[in-house]
């Protein structure tokens, strides 16, 4: 069981990276089209590799986690169970963090395009918008709960 759950949480994260190098190659076209150079160093190749790494293994933990619960990953709803252990401890959001920040940062400073960190940068915007709507959900649903773990652990980091 553990083994089909790890399973999972692989293919759902792969399916990010994918995303995360599609925003950054859409980039690469803005920054194409608006004749803006590619920047490139051993040091932005070493920071994107960690930050995808990174970011693909909060996410693989935080989806795993929300899998063991018989919970989706992707839902409009809020879920029936609060999470508050592992990479839950750490952040509130540690998909969002994983994937809106690390991998898609990752993946623009991989091929590195300026366009793409202004892209990355709107992403989490819109992201921290919906995560602010989402929390009020979580207040009204879990009360006492969510607020005391509001007040214990950061939105982000």
């Amino acid at each position: 069981m553990k083994a089909i759950l790890l399973l999972k949480s692989l293919l759902h994260n792969v399916g990010v990276l994918i995303v995360g190098f599609a925003l950054a190659f859409v980039g690469r076209a803005i920054d194409a089209l608006l004749g803006i150079s590619r920047f490139h160093s051993v040091l932005t190749t070493v920071l994107a590799l960690l930050l995808l790494a990174i970011g693909f293994l909060l996410r693989l933990w935080a989806t795993y986690l929300f899998y063991e619960r018989h919970m989706k990953v992707i839902s409009l709803v809020p879920q029936q169970k609060l999470i508050t252990s592992g990479p839950f401890s750490i952040s509130r959001n540690p998909l969002y963090l994983g994937g809106n920040v690390f991998i898609f940062l990752g993946a623009v400073l991989f091929l590195g395009s300026p366009a793409g960190i202004v892209l990355t940068a709107v992403n989490v915007l819109a992201v921290d918008f919906m995560i602010r709507r989402e929390e009020r959900q979580l207040a009204q649903q879990y009360g006492e709960a969510w607020t005391q773990y509001a007040n214990r652990v950061r939105r982000w980091l």
